[in-house]
């Protein structure tokens, strides 16, 4: 994989001169908050060796270089999920490329279901720990100890100081905001009001097919992870509605003004 990541490294610095500091990732329905970035250079990821293909609609499929503030940033416009086709070593690739590229921060972002009956379409949730539900892992098979130690400690996967910021942020501009565990599940299908009842009986606050395995490989490089989910659904009982992922593009948009705000603002800050 190592020299994989080094080739792909090498196309991305042939085409930009920014040392990103902070890596970003932007999910369903967040795909604007590029418009927050002062861009220098925007690649497809078509044109990037090694490279997967952002296959789902509201994912732009490209790799945006620039500034927030004066802090220089790379933002994936749009993911990879296990549900499209990809293994976790290829949906956490570029990851690892963010990471060689130089950023020492990832901010992650998602639309997620809520299973907290006290959550509501459009609030934002920090990201407090996670559960990953998708019976894989993107560390599993032979460890490269230049990428990361064979048993990574996993006691603060989201940096505490980082959540900590973002509430501050949040409290200054009188944002509405949750705290919660993220569960992850593979999808693509949305979860039955069983399957949303035991989620949230193990502790759950929000369930969602994406970011853990990104927050995996970060702290196995060594990375501080942000991440924040806007509810875009409730999995709640008796408000559990039929879900369409133009619905959950719909909410995430709604909620994104708030989000872009706290993220820009922490960016920032860091």
């Amino acid at each position: 994989m190592l020299q994989k990541i080094h080739q792909t490294v090498e196309f991305i610095q042939s085409q930009t001169k920014i040392k990103p500091e902070v890596g970003i990732v932007l999910g369903t329905g967040l795909g604007n908050f590029a418009n927050e970035i002062k861009i220098t250079e925007t690649i497809p990821y078509s044109e990037i060796p090694n490279f997967p293909v952002s296959t789902v609609k509201g994912h732009f499929g490209q790799l945006i270089f620039g500034f927030i503030g004066n802090k220089p940033v790379v933002a994936m416009q749009g993911r990879f999920h296990f549900y499209e086709g990809y293994t976790m070593e290829e949906v956490t690739f570029p990851i690892r490329v963010m990471k060689f590229l130089g950023i020492k921060t990832l901010i992650l972002s998602n639309a997620s279901g809520g299973t907290n009956p006290n959550f509501s379409v459009g609030d934002i949730m920090i990201i407090e720990d996670h559960i990953n539900l998708t019976n894989n892992n993107p560390l599993i098979g032979k460890n490269d100890e230049n990428l990361g130690p064979r048993f990574p400690d996993m006691s603060e996967i989201y940096n505490k100081k980082l959540i900590n910021m973002a509430i501050e942020i949040a409290k200054k501009h009188g944002l509405e905001y949750q705290i919660g565990v993220y569960a992850a599940v593979t999808g693509p299908n949305y979860e039955t009001p069983a399957e949303y009842r035991y989620i949230r009986k193990i502790g759950a606050d929000a369930v969602g097919m994406s970011t853990v395995p990104e927050a995996i490989v970060a702290r196995h490089m060594g990375l501080s992870c942000f991440a924040v989910s806007v509810i875009s659904d409730l999995g709640v009982e008796g408000k559990i509605e039929k879900i369409t992922h133009e619905g959950v593009i719909d909410a995430a948009s709604l909620a994104e003004p708030h989000m872009t705000k706290m993220v820009k603002e922490l960016i920032e800050t860091i």
